[in-house]
C-alpha cells in the first residue's frame, strides 16, 4: 500500500497565479519529504479553481526541491497538444528527472476547455484524439519518426541531404516513461485501454459505496484480455478526499469548514452536478440533487476522520474493490490552514499507512484475484 497526491491544483480564485504556485512547490516538497510515494499535477485552461495549463513547467521547477517523490501529469489533455510537440516535451522532461517521471494523459472533459479550443468533443471525439496522440507518441518514442496518417494528426519520415538532421530525442526511460490515464464511469474505455497496454489504471472514485470503482477493475481485465496480458492490482491508483486530525470530529470540522469543504462547494460539486454526474455520488438514487451537500460528502464519500477512522475507510475501500496498490490523496491549497494540514498529511503518514501495510483483509484481496 503506497499513497500519492493529486495537486489538481486546487487553489482559492482571489489567490495570485505567483502565490498558487509557491504553495504547489512548496506542496511537493513537504509530500517529498514526508515519504509520498507519486505525486501528480492536473491540466486545465479554463477553471479558475485548476489554474495549471503547464504542469510540466511546475514539474521541471519541482524536480530540483525534491529527492525521491515520482511527478507528473495528471493529465495531459492529448485533444489540446499536437502528439509530436508534446512527445519531445515529455521526453526532454524525462531526462531532466532521471526516471522518476510519469506521463498521465486525459481526453479533456470541461465543455469549456473545448470552446476555447473550438473542439467538437461529440460522439467520443476527444477520447478518439487522445487514443490515436497515445499511439503517435509511443510510435515516435519507439520506431522513429515515421510516417503515420491518423484521423486528427500526421507525422513525417525526417528525410534530409544533410546527416547532422533528423529525429533524435527518445525519453531516459526504456521504451519510455510510464504511462497513467483515469477513468471515472463504469465501462470506461480509458481503462480498457489501460489493461490492454499496461499502462497505469487510475480511478476517480466519487461513489460512496464504491460499486462502481469496483467496475473499474473488470474494464482493466477486459482490456488486457485483448493483448493477453494479466493486470497487476498493485498498479491500480484510486483517488479519494481525506483529512485526518486526532479526533473525528475536529477532522470533519475542519473538512467541512476548510479549503476541501470550500473548493467542493464552489467548483467541484457544481461541475459533477453540471455535468450529469449526481447519481454517482449517491447512495439512494431517489435521493435530490440538493441533499447532497458537504455533511453527506463527509459522512459518504470523504476518508475523514481519526487515523483509526481513515484506516478503516481506506481498508474498507481495498475490501470493496477487491484489491488496490496506491491511494491518492487531493491536495488543496491550505493556505489559511497550514498547521492543521500538514498535521493531517503527518498522521495520514505515520499512523494510517502503518495501520494499512498489514491487514488480514488486504492479504485476502489479492489472493488468487487479478
Amino acid at each position: 500500500m503506497r499513497f500519492g497526491a493529486l495537486l489538481m491544483p486546487s487553489h482559492p480564485p482571489e489567490r495570485s497565479i505567483r502565490d498558487g504556485q509557491r504553495w504547489d512547490l512548496n506542496d511537493l516538497e513537504r509530500l517529498d519529504a514526508l515519504g509520498f510515494d507519486e505525486a501528480w499535477i492536473g491540466e486545465h485552461f479554463t477553471a479558475a479553481w485548476e489554474p495549471c495549463p503547464a504542469p510540466d513547467l511546475l514539474i521541471a521547477q519541482a524536480l530540483l526541491r525534491t529527492k525521491q517523490i515520482r511527478l507528473g501529469p495528471l493529465s495531459h489533455l492529448l485533444p489540446f497538444h499536437h502528439p509530436v510537440e508534446l512527445a519531445h516535451r515529455v521526453a526532454y522532461l524525462d531526462h531532466m528527472a532521471e526516471g522518476r517521471y510519469q506521463l498521465g494523459v486525459g481526453i479533456g472533459v470541461l465543455p469549456t476547455d473545448h470552446s476555447l479550443f473550438a473542439l467538437d468533443a461529440s460522439h467520443g471525439r476527444n477520447r478518439r484524439m487522445t487514443f490515436e496522440s497515445i499511439d503517435m507518441m509511443t510510435r515516435l518514442w519507439t520506431e522513429g519518426a515515421t510516417n503515420f496518417e491518423g484521423e486528427f494528426w500526421s507525422m513525417g519520415e525526417t528525410r534530409s541531404e544533410l546527416s547532422v538532421l533528423g529525429h533524435h530525442l527518445v525519453p531516459y526511460q526504456k521504451p519510455h516513461p510510464p504511462i497513467a490515464i483515469a477513468g471515472l464511469t463504469a465501462g470506461s474505455e480509458n481503462h480498457k485501454l489501460a489493461g490492454e497496454k499496461g499502462y497505469i489504471p487510475v480511478s476517480l472514485g466519487i461513489d460512496p459505496d464504491a460499486s462502481i470503482t469496483a467496475q473499474h477493475w473488470e474494464a482493466v481485465v477486459e482490456g488486457a484480455a485483448r493483448s493477453g496480458r494479466i493486470p497487476d492490482r498493485n498498479a491500480w491508483r484510486i483517488i479519494r478526499d481525506v483529512y485526518v486530525a486526532p479526533t473525528d470530529a475536529e477532522a470533519r470540522e475542519l473538512a467541512i469548514g476548510g479549503i476541501m469543504g470550500r473548493c467542493w462547494r464552489e467548483f467541484l460539486l457544481p461541475i459533477y452536478l453540471g455535468l450529469g454526474l449526481g447519481p454517482l455520488l449517491k447512495r439512494d438514487p431517489s435521493m435530490p440533487d440538493e441533499a447532497i451537500d458537504l455533511e453527506y460528502l463527509a459522512d459518504n464519500l470523504w476518508f475523514v476522520g481519526s487515523p483509526e477512522t481513515v484506516a478503516d475507510r481506506i481498508l474498507d475501500l481495498q475490501t470493496q474493490t477487491g484489491g488496490f496498490g496506491h491511494l491518492t490523496v487531493v491536495s488543496y491549497d491550505a493556505t489559511d490552514e497550514r498547521a492543521e494540514w500538514d498535521r493531517s498529511l503527518q498522521l495520514l503518514m505515520n499512523e494510517v499507512l502503518p495501520r494499512c501495510q498489514v491487514s488480514d483483509r488486504l492479504e485476502q484481496n489479492y489472493i488468487g484475484v487479478q
